[in-house]
């Protein structure tokens, strides 16, 4: 159970990555490290990814 948690934000991760305004080598290394790392790569893109600011 705890997997599918993990695999659904990490789907999600990569959805948004996709969806943000950062350059594609940033996408791409964001992309490889959720892949490459699914739990800790989640956690530091929740934390740590480039934000959309909405004025």
């Amino acid at each position: 159970m705890v997997g599918l948690l993990i695999l659904a934000g990490d789907i999600w991760a990569i959805i948004n990555i996709f969806q943000s305004s950062a350059s594609n080598e940033k996408k791409l290394i964001w992309i490889l490290a959720v892949v490459l790392l699914p739990l800790l790569g989640l956690i530091l893109w929740f934390l740590l990814g480039p934000r959309n600011r909405k004025a």
